[in-house]
């Protein structure tokens, strides 16, 4: 049966512009892009307009680890082009040089050779022994970055330029794990009393010179930067989670780039100043697969027959995203060619009275509406649904610990190391340090194990896909819809990084005219 009709979304959408645009008003009044506190020369023209060759830019989420490159923070060091890692990936995901300019592999040992003539933002050279400083770091933490998940590694010195990278397995992904932002160098001045510190301790051609909390970040150019030297003069940060405050801030002149425009706003921007990107980002609902209903898997099956990802993406997508086949999407193009049907099992009659909790978070505009729609297919067929629903600075660590029973996530699947391996291992593997869906499969457990021991290359993108149709057949995440961002660019903003993996945003090359 199709959904009840509804009122236009567009309609609704325009019918609101004037609140939307109150919002970038208030936004303005309260001084949303002041400039950064580093300089007199530094400020706001009258008109609104960017500033000294500064680049304004509006992020979607605060840092919820104080900048720490071990968090999720560290994808912002990486966007604002402050913070490096030892190697990059190419636009096809191969490991490039970057801070380390070649590498081999011994058996579980991996020699890497420095850049010569780096200095971090604080003026000291960037050596071995810093680098060995920053990888043990982040090899020691608690919880580890989750790029390390179901990784032991050691790192050490063994002359000037000279780093040696052991591991306790064999890892021939180890290149792609270290082009991961979550294990960025930096200075020594980084690493104080358990915590990191990023503040003027990059090698980027951007120096991170303030961090204000929730609230703004200020970057300015590093003229001693071993590369190309930045054409803007620096970066002024603001974190605006509310969706339509972002798009509202591009509208009125306030932003110069805008970070995850949201979809319900793309209709009342001009086309010419939205770009959107097909993301390797998959919007999953994961169901509890250790505690209450979804612990049978009959009920689980029920679930996923219930779903219907056709009117998620015709409704509150308005057409911008893809519908999901599987767990990784279009932007990973191997992954439909390798994938064959799965086996379904069938799904039980709901008992009455069956109840469940569903959440996910406000961060991402369309995520409260897709929960609210998943909310009545599930009492369509039988469930009790009560919805929490919070910004995701607050629901994390509940979301983790397992305390609801189906939790809606946006999750970009390959973060990290450009193949999509930890990503599958983060979320569910039996001790995966993000498995919302808490769960323990050993047949999931055998397939990404074996997936991580092969080569990157045609035999691994197979491994990975076999261990994707393990994940699919447990009924642990139902694959909803492929995201694709919609990045905001103001007249004048040239070289903005659109970048699937979220890697990149403001580069050496972005710069106002």
């Amino acid at each position: 049966m199709p959904p009840p009709r509804r009122i236009s979304r567009r309609s609704l959408h325009r019918a609101f512009a004037a609140t939307a645009f109150a919002t970038a008003t208030a936004v303005l009044a309260s001084g949303c892009f002041a400039g950064p506190a580093t300089g007199p020369a530094a400020g706001t023209a009258k008109d609104g307009s960017a500033r000294d060759g500064r680049v304004r830019v509006a992020m979607m989420q605060p840092p919820r680890s104080g900048l720490s490159p071990l968090s999720d923070d560290a994808f912002k060091l990486s966007r604002w082009s402050t913070a490096e890692t030892l190697i990059r990936l190419d636009a096809n995901g191969d490991a490039v040089p970057s801070l380390a300019t070649a590498w081999h592999r011994s058996g579980r040992t991996w020699t890497l050779t420095l850049r010569d003539g780096v200095t971090f933002h604080d003026g000291t050279p960037l050596t071995a022994e810093a680098a060995a400083r920053s990888l043990t770091a982040a090899a020691q933490a608690s919880p580890k970055p989750r790029i390390l998940d179901g990784v032991t590694l050691t790192a050490h010195a063994t002359g000037p330029r000279t780093l040696t990278v052991t591991t306790a397995d064999t890892d021939p992904l180890l290149p792609q794990r270290l082009s991961s932002p979550q294990l960025s160098i930096l200075a020594a001045k980084a690493y104080r009393d358990g915590r990191v510190n990023p503040v003027g301790a990059g090698t980027g051609p951007f120096v991170l010179v303030r961090a204000d909390g929730t609230a703004s970040a200020t970057l300015d150019r590093y003229d001693g930067y071993w590369g190309d030297r930045a054409k803007a003069a620096g970066i002024d940060v603001r974190y605006v989670p509310d969706g339509t405050a972002r798009a509202a801030a591009l509208r009125s002149g306030e932003a110069d780039i805008v970070e995850a425009v949201p979809v319900s706003q793309a209709s009342l921007l001009d086309p010419e100043r939205i770009a959107e990107v097909a993301m390797p980002r998959t919007n999953t609902l994961y169901l509890n697969t250790s505690r209450g209903p979804f612990k049978d898997p009959a009920l689980r099956a029920a679930a996923r027959t219930a779903v219907d990802a056709r009117a998620l993406v015709a409704g509150v997508y308005e057409g911008r995203a893809d519908l999901a086949t599987g767990l990784l999407g279009p932007a990973l193009p191997w992954a439909a060619k390798l994938r064959e049907p799965i086996r379904k099992t069938a799904g039980a009659t709901v008992p009455p009275g069956t109840t469940l909790t569903l959440g996910t978070f406000t961060d991402r505009a369309e995520l409260p509406e897709v929960a609210q729609l998943l909310q009545q297919q599930l009492q369509k067929a039988g469930f009790t649904v009560r919805l929490d629903i919070r910004e995701y600075a607050m629901i994390e660590a509940d979301a983790l610990a397992g305390k609801f029973d189906a939790f809606v996530l946006s999750r970009a699947t390959v973060l990290d190391s450009g193949d999509p391996a930890a990503y599958l291992y983060s979320d569910f593997a039996a001790d995966g340090s993000f498995n919302i869906a808490q769960l323990a499969d050993p047949a999931v457990d055998r397939a990404l194990d074996k997936a991580a021991a092969i080569a990157p290359g045609e035999a691994r993108r197979r491994a990975l896909i076999d261990a994707e149709a393990a994940v699919l057949a447990s009924d642990a995440a139902v694959p909803l819809l492929h995201e694709r961002v919609i990045q905001g660019e103001a007249p004048g903003v040239v070289g903005a990084a659109r970048d699937p993996r979220e890697r990149e945003l403001v580069t050496a090359a972005t710069h106002v005219r």
